[in-house]
């Protein structure tokens, strides 16, 4: 089941590889994504120390949060996956030019995972590309709704 997603990584990146991570939650923040109160608009993944963290991603306290508790709705997040995943991840970003941008926030098994990608960012004529096609759907799917049903009579 689906969370939250980061729709202009589409738009923005060619998406090559996507792979699932587990993700550094507080207590709060595991309250707030149950409550819907997450973003993923700008999201990226920093490679640190052969470590990646999520960054850009925002989760808005609730105000029933705890006294004690001090919510940052914008901290960096510690993303979890196996070393080997990590080092290969690593490898083609300092090799081949990719980024890392997070898709969507999602469960599996009671939990929360992100899916990210190893993505190459579009060129401008690809973007206009994207939106042509989006656009051709757009109008196909009017057509067919508006399209009258049965043969022309003479």
């Amino acid at each position: 089941m689906s969370i939250a997603e980061n729709r202009r990584a589409r738009f923005e990146y060619h998406i090559e590889e996507q792979y699932e991570a587990g993700i550094v939650l507080e207590g709060w923040e595991v309250k707030a994504i149950r409550e819907g109160q997450v973003q993923l608009p700008d999201g990226y993944v920093l490679i640190k120390d052969g470590e990646l963290f999520l960054i850009g991603c925002r989760i808005n306290p609730l105000r029933t949060a705890s006294t004690h508790v001090n919510p940052l709705a914008d901290r960096t997040r510690k993303l979890l996956m196996k070393r080997e995943q990590i080092r290969r991840l690593i490898g083609k970003v300092e090799q081949r030019g990719y980024t890392i941008v997070p898709l969507n926030l999602h469960y599996k098994d009671g939990r929360v995972k992100v899916e990210i990608a190893l993505a190459k960012g579009k060129a401008q004529h690809d973007k206009r590309e994207t939106e042509k096609k989006r656009d051709w759907e757009r109008e196909k799917g009017r057509l067919m709704r508006h399209k009258v049903g049965g043969p022309a009579k003479d």
